[in-house]
Order: structure tokens, then sequence, then C-alpha cells
């Protein structure tokens, strides 16, 4: 009986163990320097978000490019005509009532290119320094065009915003969960002087749960309550998006500081795994 519970606990820990392991699926190194590879990402172009000041901008190293083993996602303070201007257009359409932009950055996506159902996202980067920057790592539901956000579901691996410097967020909205309805879910992790360093930020993603890390470091959960789409939309696949915004509805809450630019967001190198059947 006693060696019976004995191997029953070493067979339990090897299949523990087993269920844990990760394979690397997908991965951009950034070791080919020039703008990035366009097999795997693309990029948002435009005023596209939470009356955010930055214009995303396509295929234009001065505001993406890879250099030294790195992809460096910079903004910009300058003026640039946006084509999409319409002088009728009302204030609510703010992506058309504006001429100018006063600010360029990027905002790179594998949508389109890749996407996945379950696994651990990984990205070492650095983080930009200012009141009014906004850096962050996440992921949306690629059915965002047909069922609109937040139904698609967002997982938010990596907030920072300037004016918060001693902090990062993660944050996970869905129809039934977000900031909209002060509801949403998700965790500031106190962390002094992030932004001097690279760290790592991850996100194990599987049917029961998504657990966020810093540095190897768990820190918070959000659990599949198994109350439906509405709570949980992520048993569908997720496209990934770095982007550095300015401004907006809570990078801009405290303004923005005109003296910091131009701003870097650094990556290292972006990795994705799933686990081995």
């Amino acid at each position: 009986m006693r060696t019976s519970l004995i191997l029953a606990a070493i067979l339990g820990s090897s299949l523990s163990s087993r269920a844990a392991d990760w394979k690397l699926v997908w991965s951009d190194e950034f070791d080919r320097d020039g703008l990035p590879d366009a097999t795997k990402w693309g990029c948002e172009v435009g005023f596209i978000r939470n009356q955010e000041l930055q214009y995303y901008t396509a295929a234009r190293p001065r505001n993406a490019r890879v250099q030294d083993g790195k992809l460096i996602i910079e903004a910009h303070q300058e003026r640039l005509k946006n084509p999409d201007y319409d002088p009728a257009a009302p204030e609510r359409r703010w992506q058309r009532s504006r001429e100018f932009a006063a600010i360029t950055s990027a905002s790179l996506t594998t949508r389109g290119a890749a996407s996945w159902t379950y696994g651990k996202v990984e990205v070492r980067a650095k983080l930009p320094t200012g009141r009014g920057t906004w850096p962050a790592i996440w992921m949306l539901g690629t059915n965002i065009q047909d069922v609109g956000w937040p139904a698609c579901g967002e997982i938010d691996i990596m907030e920072h915003v300037g004016h918060e410097p001693d902090a990062v967020h993660a944050n996970v909205h869905t129809r039934g969960y977000n900031h909209t309805r002060g509801n949403g879910r998700g965790r500031r992790l106190p962390f002094p002087e992030v932004e001097k360093d690279f760290h790592t930020y991850a996100v194990e993603w599987t049917k029961e749960k998504l657990e966020f890390f810093v540095d190897g470091k768990s820190f918070f959960t959000c659990e599949n309550d198994g109350q439906g789409v509405d709570s949980w939309p992520f048993d569908a696949p997720q496209y990934l998006i770095l982007n550095l915004a300015i401004g907006g509805a809570w990078g801009g809450q405290q303004g923005v500081d005109d003296r910091i630019f131009p701003q870097q967001f650094i990556i290292d190198y972006v990795r994705v795994y799933q686990q081995e059947p």
C-alpha cells in the first residue's frame, strides 16, 4: 500500500511536470537590422484608439526599426499631416477631425500573420520614461471585426503609464468585465525604477486561467469562472500587439511632458510557447 502511494506520488509529479513543459512555436529575436520582419509583423496606421495623441506610421524606420539585436519603437514630437483629415468631421470622429498629428509612433501587430489559442507569451523589454508615455504588450481576439471589443477579449500582458513610473499593470477585458463597466479584472504591481532596465513580461494562458508574470514571478491570475463567453472568450485565437502610445484616456490623465521626446520602447525578444501534448 505504502509503495503504491509512493509510486502514485512520483507518477503524479512526473505528469504535472510534463504538463507544464513549453515548446517554442514562434519567436522574433530581432537579429536582422532594418524594418521589422514583414512576414511576422504588420503595422497599425493612423489615429487608432483611446483619444491618443500619436499617429501610428508604417515602414518608417524613425518610428520602428530593428537595430543591434533589438526592436526599437520610437515616439517623436513632430508635425505630420493626417491623410484622413476631413474638415467636416464632427469632434466625435476625432480620427478624421485632426488635421495634423503632433506626435508619431508605431504599433506592431501579428494580426493576419500569427495567432494562438493558449500558450505562453514572453517579451523582454525596456520601457520608455516620462509623463504621457503609455507602452503596452497585449493581445486581442482575431474575431474583433465580427464581434467587436470587448467581446473579442483583451489580454494586457503589460501596461505602463509614465505618470505612474514605479508600477506596471496586467489587465483582462471581456464583454462582462471591463473598465468601461467599472469591473475590469487586473492588478497593479509596484515596481520601483522599472523603467531603468530590461525586464521579462509574460502570460501563461490555458483553458483554466491567465497567469501573469514579471521576471518569472507570478503577480496576477484571472481564472475561467465557467460563466460563458461574456466572461471567458479566451478559447479562441488571439494576436499580439506591441505599441507605444502617447497621451490618451489613461496615458494622458496628467498631461504630456513635451520635454521628454524622443522616447523609445525597446524589445529584446518575443517568444511564444505552447504546451506539449
